[in-house]
C-alpha cells in the first residue's frame, strides 16, 4: 500500500486509517486500491472478528478527490466517457467488497463525512459519530448522483422519502440527525468516541463469530443491492456528458456557486 490507508491489528480487532490528513483523506484512486487492499488483509488475517475503519486528522472524509475526476483521461483514455459504467463499477466493486466482508465493520465518522467518503461508511454494517459531524451526498451539486452504492444504500436505511431530500438536495445535515434517521447508529463526545467504538466492537465479540457472519450475509441478501448498483451505473454513465457536470466540478474546483443549465 501507498501510505494512504494504514492498518493495525490488535487482539481480534483490526483498524484501518485513511491517512491523508492533509487533504481532508480526500478518497483517490489510490486511496481506493489502498482500501481494497486493507480490507482483503483484514479478511485473510487471523482472529479478525472486527473492522474499524476511521480518518486521520481532523476529519473522516470530504470526499473524492476532485483532481482524480480530472485525471480520468489519463487513467481510461480518451474516450472515457463512453467508459463511464466501468469506471463506476471499479469504484463499487471497493464497497461491495467492504459490505460482503464477512467480519462487521464499524465506520468511526468525525469532523465532515462527505460523498464518496459517505458512500465508503455507508457500505460499513455499523456508523458511529462524534458529536458535530458534518454528512453529506453533495453529487447532485456536482450535476451527478451517488453512484458508488450511496444512492441504494441510503435509500435502503431511511426509506425512499428522506433518501431523495437528502440526495436531490445535496444538503449538509448533523450526526445528530444522521442518529435520528437511522443512518448513524451512535453519536458520543469526540473525547469519548474511542471509548464507545471499543465497548461497541467488544460488543460484537461477544457473540459467535460464525452467527455474526450468516446473520450478516441474511440480512444484506434481504435487499436487491445488485439492482441497485446498476441503476445508478446507469445513471451516472448519462450525467457524466453533461454540460452541468463539467460546470459542476469547475465551480468546485474555483469555490463558486455552480451555473446549472440543465444541459
Amino acid at each position: 500500500m501507498s501510505g494512504f490507508v494504514t492498518t493495525e491489528q490488535i487482539g481480534a480487532i483490526f483498524r484501518i486509517t485513511i491517512n491523508r490528513p492533509e487533504k481532508r483523506n480526500a478518497i483517490s484512486w489510490q486511496v481506493g486500491k489502498d482500501l481494497r487492499a486493507a480490507i482483503d488483509q483484514a479478511a485473510s488475517a487471523a482472529g479478525v472478528r472486527v473492522v474499524v475503519l476511521s480518518g486521520a486528522g481532523p476529519v473522516f472524509s470530504a470526499g473524492i478527490d476532485l483532481g482524480d475526476l480530472l485525471d480520468l483521461p489519463n487513467r481510461y483514455g480518451e474516450n472515457w466517457l463512453r467508459q463511464m459504467r466501468t469506471i463506476t463499477d471499479d469504484w463499487q466493486a471497493l464497497t461491495t467488497r467492504i459490505e460482503r466482508l464477512e467480519i462487521p465493520t464499524i465506520a468511526v465518522l468525525h469532523g465532515m463525512c462527505l460523498g464518496l467518503g459517505l458512500e465508503i461508511a455507508l457500505a460499513c454494517d455499523f456508523r458511529l459519530a462524534a458529536n458535530g459531524t458534518k454528512l453529506a451526498l453533495p453529487e447532485t451539486r456536482l450535476g451527478i448522483v451517488p453512484d458508488v452504492g450511496g444512492t441504494t444504500r441510503l435509500t435502503r436505511l431511511v426509506g425512499v422519502g428522506r433518501a431523495k431530500e437528502l440526495i436531490m438536495t445535496g444538503r449538509t445535515f448533523s450526526a445528530a440527525d444522521a442518529e435520528r434517521w437511522g443512518i448513524v447508529n451512535q453519536v458520543a463526545d469526540a473525547g469519548s468516541l474511542d471509548e464507545v467504538v471499543q465497548a461497541f466492537a467488544d460488543e460484537l465479540l461477544l457473540a459467535a463469530p460464525l452467527a455474526v457472519g450468516m446473520a450478516k450475509r441474511v440480512i444484506d441478501g434481504l435487499f436487491d443491492v445488485d439492482r441497485g448498483l446498476m441503476l445508478e451505473g446507469w445513471a451516472q454513465s448519462q450525467l457524466i456528458r453533461s454540460a452541468d457536470f463539467s460546470e459542476g466540478v469547475q465551480a468546485a474546483i474555483a469555490r463558486r456557486a455552480a451555473e446549472f443549465k440543465g444541459e
